[in-house]
């Protein structure tokens, strides 16, 4: 067998090995040196004695894992430490005494020297093994595709094998191959490699474009302003364009920043960092007892066909030192209203209310719907006392209780907000 054999023959069992260039090395029987070397020239990096993780129980590890294992339990069953576990889980490699990270930080723990490897060195390893959605193909695909393509299979038949096009597996091997030869791991290395694309943000970037940005910031503009603008003013540059969200991160987002932190306070907001926004599921709880809402509030409430249902709110005075609870009757619009000269807590409006829904007779007693105010916190109390269920309102949505909207306006004829009127509420 010829030099060029060899070397062939090297390649397909360093895949077979799992990437370990000793092992392929042992198994066509090259020196360890010279393997070395084909793998340095072909740009392939050695993935440890027994696999990826350099570990025998790594393989081990990972099934427990899978299978719902703690991390304590797992390591102490494959006699590892607890730290280097960790490492696995969070795709850390070791290398002497340093950390190589999954996003690229080298981390000397000796001297606490924090280097960040080159984008040429090769893709990490959570990188290469992320599971990502199954219209990419897998490494396990790929070894299949190797596998089969050994065997003399045609693209066909290792198409319908992977539940894929055969026009599939042939880009893969023509994009993939190296002189002739189809290496899956290589394949996947070099795929996870050409899946990021990092590049600076436009705004990191010295130009007109966040000259332009910075002006209008200054000037009191919204990101959103600023993003129509730039359509209005260079029509035909393509290079003045910039969405909304890439001035908010270049404004909040210090890896993607860009400007300077005078043009970030020139935010309308103000605000120094990002305001986080939570799902529905996340929010705190508005009160500590639990709110039932307006959707579930019975159907005789909701076409106002039997009096008896409330809708209720404040109307605050000046300086909102004083406040008077509203009423409606949903049905007839009765108006009941109720004093609050001290202040409008949570237990003033109770103390207020329970007497004041007392004063109606059983039958008229059927619901009451109100905001999200926290001058309801109390409505479990009120409902204990009264028997009245409490309704609230969805979030920002004055429509839901109409009736009692349109009545606190006109009562703000006869109990503006203005200083002047203030002598009339304490009345």
């Amino acid at each position: 067998m010829g030099f060029e054999g060899l070397k062939a023959r090297f390649f397909e069992a360093l895949d077979r090995e799992n990437g370990s260039i000793s092992g392929a090395a042992r198994a066509v029987g090259v020196n360890r040196a010279t393997a070395y070397g084909w793998a340095r020239k072909a740009g392939v990096r050695g993935r440890g004695k027994t696999g990826p993780s350099g570990h025998r129980g790594r393989a081990e590890y990972e099934r427990l894992r899978a299978a719902g294992v703690r991390r304590r339990d797992a390591a102490a069953q494959v006699g590892v430490h607890e730290r280097t576990a960790q490492d696995w889980d969070q795709g850390i490699r070791q290398i002497g005494h340093s950390r190589l990270r999954a996003d690229g930080r080298l981390i000397d723990y000796t001297t606490g020297v924090i280097t960040t490897v080159a984008a040429t060195s090769g893709p990490s390893v959570a990188a290469v093994e992320a599971e990502l959605h199954p219209r990419f193909l897998t490494v396990a695909d790929r070894e299949l595709i190797a596998d089969m393509r050994r065997e003399g299979r045609s693209l066909r038949a290792i198409g319908r094998a992977l539940g894929r096009p055969a026009s599939t597996v042939k880009r893969e091997i023509d994009a993939r191959s190296v002189d002739g030869v189809y290496r899956p791991h290589q394949a996947q290395r070099a795929w996870a490699k050409s899946r990021s694309r990092p590049k600076d943000s436009k705004l990191a970037q010295v130009g007109r474009l966040r000259e332009f940005v910075a002006v209008k910031l200054q000037e009191r503009w919204s990101p959103e302003q600023i993003c129509h603008a730039l359509l209005i003013e260079f029509p035909d540059d393509e290079s003045m364009r910039v969405s909304p969200e890439t001035i908010y991160q270049a404004v909040y987002v210090q890896a993607r920043g860009g400007l300077r932190r005078e043009v970030a306070d020139a935010l309308r907001t103000g605000r120094t960092r990002r305001k986080p926004h939570r799902s529905p599921e996340q929010r705190t709880r508005r009160f500590v007892d639990e709110m039932v809402m307006i959707s579930e509030r019975p159907a005789e409430a909701q076409d106002r066909a039997v009096p008896g249902h409330w809708e209720g709110d404040l109307v605050v005075g000046p300086r909102s030192e004083s406040a008077i609870v509203t009423l409606v009757e949903r049905s007839t619009r009765y108006v009941m209203l109720g004093h609050l000269p001290g202040g409008h807590t949570a237990e003033e409006v109770r103390d207020v209310l329970v007497p004041l829904i007392q004063t109606l007779p059983e039958h008229l007693r059927g619901s009451l719907t109100w905001d999200q105010g926290c001058e309801m916190a109390a409505h479990k109390q009120f409902t204990l006392a009264t028997g009245v269920p409490v309704y609230f309102c969805d979030p920002h949505s004055p429509w839901q209780r109409g009736s009692n909207e349109n009545t606190n306006g006109l009562l703000r004829q006869y109990f503006p907000t203005s200083m002047a009127a203030a002598a009339s509420w304490s009345g």
